[in-house]
């Protein structure tokens, strides 16, 4: 049968369309023309690790107190580092932390306590104390400030910022050198001796600690639960 010019036209624009539809389609990504199931057997997409709550061997719930110390003191210029002291440990462990902020890298020290605080003398802090001649430990937030030549030769004072230590100034509160904080008090007693407040290191200890803190940065010491 003979087709006349107007049908001829219109099935060759029809079968034209058909073509472009087809080409398109077979240009279209997959995806978009297969949905795509997970194998509910496969494991599941790796998913990047949280970061660590504290630096490794620091409580983090003692941590995190300490940086909200520090966050809330924006006055506080040398942010780099900052001691975090856990006296919930017994002074044979290294319990006073400085912390590399940046890096989270850790630098532990054992401290001594006040007697004040371990009337017992067991190697555990008992409580803490702001009292004019307690002779004990008092917690909270310090900020360190000059050095001087003292007793225990070159030493640095330190500030207290909080209701719980705001007196260690006044009561002489310092970081020292002492004998009864060396590590060979440790192999004959099983722990440190005992100060009157201040935070007491070995010799070498305290060199680390004051070279680390020193120039107004932050110490964070508490016993938590």
């Amino acid at each position: 049968m003979s087709l006349n010019r107007r049908e001829m036209l219109r099935l060759g624009a029809a079968g034209a369309g058909g073509l472009l539809l087809s080409s398109a389609a077979s240009s279209a990504p997959s995806s978009l023309l297969v949905p795509t199931v997970r194998d509910p057997l496969a494991p599941a997409p790796a998913q990047a690790a949280a970061a660590p709550a504290a630096p490794t061997g620091i409580n983090p719930a003692l941590f995190s107190r300490a940086r909200a110390a520090l966050d809330s003191r924006p006055w506080i210029r040398d942010r780099d580092f900052i001691g975090v002291v856990d006296f919930a440990a017994a002074s044979h462990e290294p319990r006073f932390h400085v912390v590399h902020l940046p890096s989270g890298q850790v630098e532990s020290h054992m401290v001594a306590h006040g007697r004040g605080s371990d009337p017992d003398h067991s190697g555990f802090l008992e409580r803490f104390s702001n009292d004019f001649g307690s002779h004990a430990s008092s917690s909270g937030a310090y900020v360190t400030a000059e050095t001087y030549d003292g007793k225990y030769g070159l030493s640095m004072k330190v500030k207290g910022l909080d209701w719980s230590n705001n007196n260690a100034e006044s009561r002489a509160i310092v970081i020292h050198n002492a004998w009864y904080a060396e590590p060979e008090m440790i192999s004959a007693h099983g722990k440190l001796g005992r100060s009157e407040g201040c935070f007491a290191f070995s010799r070498a200890s305290q060199w680390n600690v004051m070279h680390r803190l020193g120039g107004g940065r932050m110490i964070y010491a508490d016993k938590l639960a």
